[in-house]
């Protein structure tokens, strides 16, 4: 997408455009036989997800750490829409324990997971380490997701086998995986405070959530699996996601005004994603404003994909003690 497509919001192959809303590109689609889980469902884009997944009728789980404020949220969106079928978990992607958790009580509910939409995030964080002893902004941005989606995926894997209907996930990433350090991940400095600079480790994390995608398609393809997995760019908008960087952010926004979004619009490329059905069998990508985009050649690297598969299994076992 050019500069001026996403200044002026014109659409492109896909028919959407920057300027495209979460309700626009999901319209007319029935989607009442399918489940979805969102992490960060309570608040920004990820709620402007859930509440555009429950208008198109899918049974949203929304994973939350903040159970009071995600209970608040469904209220609000029940009222909106009484018929919205919605439940709270609560996730803290930061905590290998507490979405080991997630993972074991979602799956108690047996119901079925058609959709898992990787939404939850920090941006921009100080230096500081997980309770695991994890940078937090990998530890939250894609080990826990990481995780999560391997604890999810034999059930994905049946439900997609049993009802017929392909599986989706969708990972959040950002233009900012371009910004990362110098050999894209760094491997033996995960947890260095070293040489720590707060947007590449941010930027670090959004090339994992690709690559993440990247290794999971393959294995996919391998297998012969019904379920496909791709990376979105939401756009640059204000969201509490900018919290450690609210005042740079606002300046910056001053200055770049006409290529910020709003939520509604910042929610659309992961809605299309989610739920178009022109994307079925599409896999491995990278999106941005509802259209397929080149990502680094970094992200594109699949010997970069599988050691960082590997590393991220590694460092799950040797960090987390039961």
């Amino acid at each position: 997408m050019s500069i001026i497509s996403l200044v002026t919001g014109w659409p492109g192959p896909s028919g959407f455009g920057s300027a495209s809303t979460a309700e626009e590109v999901s319209e007319g689609i029935d989607a009442a036989n399918l489940t979805a889980i969102v992490t960060g469902g309570a608040s920004g884009i990820g709620l402007e997800t859930v509440r555009v997944l429950a208008m198109r009728k899918v049974h949203v789980i929304i994973g939350a750490r903040n159970l009071e404020g995600a209970n608040k949220a469904k209220q609000q969106l029940l009222e909106q829409n009484p018929a919205a079928k919605l439940d709270v978990l609560k996730l803290d992607l930061s905590s290998i324990k507490s979405t080991t958790e997630f993972a074991h009580n979602f799956l108690a509910l047996n119901l079925p997971l058609n959709i898992l939409i990787n939404n939850a995030g920090v941006m921009f964080c100080p230096f500081q380490l997980s309770e695991d002893g994890i940078e937090l902004q990998f530890a939250t941005n894609h080990l826990g997701h990481f995780l999560l989606t391997n604890l999810l995926l034999e059930k994905m894997k049946s439900t997609a086998k049993s009802t017929g209907i392909e599986g989706r996930i969708v990972n959040l990433s950002s233009i900012a995986h371009v910004h990362t350090y110098g050999d894209g991940i760094r491997f033996n400095k995960i947890n260095d405070k070293n040489g720590y600079s707060d947007k590449r480790a941010y930027g670090q994390s959004k090339l994992a959530n690709i690559l993440h995608v990247k290794e999971l398609t393959r294995r996919f393809q391998e297998e012969g699996v019904n379920i496909t997995a791709n990376a979105v760019h939401p756009g640059l908008i204000m969201t509490p996601l900018m919290r450690h960087s609210m005042l740079l952010m606002r300046l910056l926004q001053a200055f770049s005004f006409f290529i910020w979004k709003n939520v509604p619009q910042g929610a659309a490329t992961t809605c299309y994603v989610a739920l178009h059905p022109s994307l079925k069998g599409v896999s491995g990508k990278y999106f941005l404003d509802c259209n397929e985009k080149r990502a680094s050649s970094y992200a594109r690297d699949e010997t970069l994909a599988k050691r960082l598969w590997d590393f991220s299994k590694n460092l799950i076992n040797s960090s987390y003690k039961v």
